[in-house]
Order: C-alpha cells, then sequence, then structure tokens
C-alpha cells in the first residue's frame, strides 16, 4: 500500500477463489493496486509468474519459509530471469532459526521478541497494541524500508538480493531505546512502574470527569512546569524524578483531571507546552481540527481512510482507490496474455 500510495505500479497475484478478510472495497491496504488471479500450483501459472518477475523491479511474498522454492518461484530462479530484481520476503520468524517454519501472528512475534512483555501497567496482563507493531511497524514498514534499500543499491550495482523482513526482528529493533535505558539502568523496574510504561506521572493517560481521558507526555522539565502550572499543583508536590514518590504524584494528577470534563481540558491544554492532549478514538481522529486542516484523512468512494505519508514537496503521494481492471494493468505491463 505504502508503495502503491508513492506511484510505485504494484501488481497484487492472488490465488484463484481467494477469501479476503474483509470486502476489496473496504480493506485500505489493497488501495491503489490491482489484482490478477494466478494458481502459482500449475506449471502454466508458474511460468505466468515468471514472465511478471521478468518486468519487475521487485517481487513481495509472505509465504512461509520455503514454499515460493517448491513452487519453483524462489528466489535463484528469479534471479536468473531478472538478476536486477530486489526479492522481499516477509515472515514472522524469519527464514531461518528454530521457529521459522511455526505459525504465528503480531501477538506472538511481539511476545517473542520482549515487546509485549514490557507493554503493561503495573499488576496488569501484556497488552496487545493491536497489530501494528508486528505486522506494521517491525513489519511491511521495515520490509518496504528493506526493499528501497536494495532498489537503491540495485541501480549501482545492477545486481538484486533478498531482503528478510522477520517481524521478530522488526518489533526488536523498535525497542532499541528501551534496551539502551536498560543498560544505563535508567529502565530497572517492573512492567509499569518505569518512565514510558505508565510508571511516570508525566507521562501516563488519565480519566476526565466524563468518562474521557487524557494523554500526558510532559517529559521535559519545562513542559512538566507548564502541565503543573495548568493543573494548579506546586512544583514541591509534584517533584519529577523523585521515583519513590511517582504513585502519590500520579494520585495527585488523576484527582484534577477527574475534576473536569475532556472538553475543558481540551480547551485547556492543547494550545498549550505542557504535552498534553485528550485521547480520540479512530472514530474522532479525522474531525480532530489539527488533522482535518493538514488533510490527514482522506474518503475514498465512502471509506474514511489516513491519507499517504510522508509527504513530499516534488513528488507527492496520494492514496488512490484500488484499481479493478486487471486488464489495464497488464497492458502497463506488457503481458496480457497472462489471463
Amino acid at each position: 500500500m505504502v508503495l502503491a500510495d508513492m506511484g510505485a505500479d504494484v501488481l497484487r497475484v492472488e490465488r484463484p477463489g481467494t477469501d479476503h478478510l474483509l470486502p476489496p472495497h473496504h480493506d485500505v491496504t489493497l488501495r491503489g493496486r490491482p489484482a490478477i488471479e494466478i494458481d502459482l500450483r500449475d506449471p502454466h501459472g508458474r511460468e505466468r509468474a515468471l514472465s511478471l518477475v521478468d518486468r519487475a523491479d521487485v517481487l513481495l511474498e509472505g509465504f512461509r519459509p520455503s514454499v515460493m522454492e517448491r513452487l519453483g518461484l524462489g528466489p535463484a530462479e528469479a534471479h536468473a530471469r531478472n538478476a536486477k530484481l530486489v526479492y522481499g520476503r516477509m515472515t514472522g520468524y524469519g527464514q531461518d532459526g528454530p521457529m521459522a517454519g511455526v505459525a504465528g501472528h503480531d501477538i506472538n512475534y511481539l511476545a517473542v521478541s520482549g515487546v509485549l512483555g514490557g507493554i503493561r501497567r503495573e499488576g496488569e496482563r501484556p497488552l496487545p497494541p493491536l497489530n501494528l507493531v508486528g505486522d506494521y511497524g517491525g513489519g511491511g514498514m521495515l520490509l518496504a524500508f528493506g526493499v528501497l534499500c536494495a532498489v537503491f543499491e540495485a541501480t549501482r550495482s545492477g545486481r538484486g538480493q533478498v531482503v528478510d523482513a522477520a517481524m521478530v526482528d522488526g518489533a526488536a529493533l523498535l525497542s532499541s531505546l528501551i534496551h539502551g535505558m536498560r543498560s544505563a539502568g535508567q529502565w530497572s523496574g517492573p512492567p509499569g512502574t518505569n518512565m514510558l510504561d505508565t510508571g511516570a506521572p508525566f507521562y501516563e493517560v488519565y480519566e476526565t470527569g466524563d468518562g474521557g481521558h487524557v494523554a500526558v507526555g510532559a517529559i521535559e522539565p519545562q513542559f512538566y512546569a507548564r502541565l503543573l502550572k495548568l493543573l494548579t499543583i506546586d512544583a514541591a508536590d509534584a517533584p519529577q524524578w523523585e521515583r519513590e514518590r511517582w504513585p502519590q504524584v500520579k494520585d495527585r494528577f488523576a484527582a484534577v483531571f477527574r475534576a473536569r470534563s475532556t472538553s475543558d481540558w481540551e480547551v485547556l491544554l492543547e494550545h498549550e507546552e505542557a504535552c498534553a492532549t485528550i485521547v480520540r478514538g479512530f472514530g474522532d481522529a479525522p474531525s480532530h481540527p489539527h488533522l482535518r486542516a493538514r488533510g490527514t484523512f482522506v474518503d475514498i468512494a465512502g471509506v474514511v481512510q489516513p491519507q499517504a505519508a510522508p509527504r513530499f514537496d516534488r513528488t507527492p503521494g496520494a492514496a488512490r482507490p484500488r484499481p479493478v481492471d486487471a486488464r489495464q494493468a497488464l497492458e502497463r505491463w506488457g503481458v496480457l496474455g497472462l489471463g
């Protein structure tokens, strides 16, 4: 999706009779890329796929390790047809290792990488951060980054290569800061008692008087000082870095936030240098004035969805509807006879 948003000509190959999790019109991640059906287990279908490989800059596949090799479409066969091809492989556990062939999902890859175990409040169970860290942040985004690095290198060397994007690796990479803090002794407490995992009063979510919530991230001392002033809390009663007093300071903050409504806090905080904002849900976020002004969300055929990101001043990307005419796509690729 992100490659298509940025102007790449992406063609999706699907198994005949594929059942989609969502209707294609509502599956935002399919936007900008038409699909064709090819039975890769059929020798004729295999040759059709290799005809696409002949013309492609990049091949992306998300099977378990060795599946593409068994189909006769592995890196060796692909590079024999197209030496500059970048071969991107997306898996949970990677192409090798004791668990390489084991089934899993985002939650499992986060569990193995240590990330899931660190996302929880004190004394509570780990909380899965939806499927954003493994599937998308540590998976798809790093795959896209790796593929573009390899494409750039291929323009110099004339040779493609395999990009092994494993969600366990990506999730671990995203936690690099925490590992650094641990080694420095700044992340020494159990989950839920450290600076960024809701242990600190200045990095926490508080309930408001009408059941809404305010997110506070006042890490820097000047922002923390401004927050205290807005909350009318004396700095002597809420020292920022006395960890043993964090629980009591959190209780004090919680009582203050419960005393006013969400809308009151929005007016008071969101334009202040206090790093505090109300918490909006998926349904409310597109109507936030700032996101509305930036056009962060767009409506495509009745489906509200995030606009392409990041932004470019000369060659901007854009979210585009999913093309339904595979014939036109195949004409662009010069392989109309693919069926």
